[in-house]
């Protein structure tokens, strides 16, 4: 098993597959669980963080700030929770122009809640391997949230930095 900082790097480069439409992913942060204050997790076990709690691979998709639906993979092994927020996609197929932010990715890939807990190596929605990017990787403290806001958990590639 891999810790979610492990997972979060490891997915920079690979394909997030919905139906017809495909992109990169570019960007992510993880959500380290019960001692990240602003990860869902810190809060314990309810119903909306369940999926967060049970095994890796699956999708966490939750409604933010009663607008858009994010979009998470959880990293960390049954009963230790632990997810990756993907923020950002460079479109491959089906797709037009950088997807940044991860409500504009949700809205363009079509994914919502319907989709909490969907296993990523299931169609409709994938995450398919691809070779490790080129590109160096650059590390920040997360965006857009307010606790634990300087921890250095957003990864991109560094030629998308901003």
């Amino acid at each position: 098993m891999r810790d979610t900082v492990t997972v979060a790097r490891a997915l920079l480069g690979k394909t997030l597959v919905h139906g017809e439409r495909a992109g990169r992913i570019v960007e992510v942060e993880a959500y380290l669980g019960a001692e990240d204050l602003a990860a869902h997790a810190s809060r314990g076990l309810t119903p909306r963080t369940r999926v967060v709690f049970g095994p890796p691979g699956r999708a966490y998709v939750y409604l933010n700030y009663g607008i858009h639906e994010c979009l998470n993979v959880v990293a960390e092994p049954e009963g230790v929770p632990g997810c990756v927020l993907i923020r950002a996609l460079s479109p491959l197929s089906g797709l037009s122009g950088r997807l940044d932010g991860p409500g504009r990715l949700t809205k363009a890939m079509g994914i919502d809640r319907r989709f909490y807990g969907h296993p990523f190596w299931q169609a409709p929605l994938r995450i398919l391997d691809a070779p490790p990017p080129a590109e160096p990787v650059a590390v920040t403290p997360r965006i857009g949230i307010t606790q634990c806001a300087d921890w250095p958990l957003r990864f991109l590639l560094d030629k998308l930095r901003g």
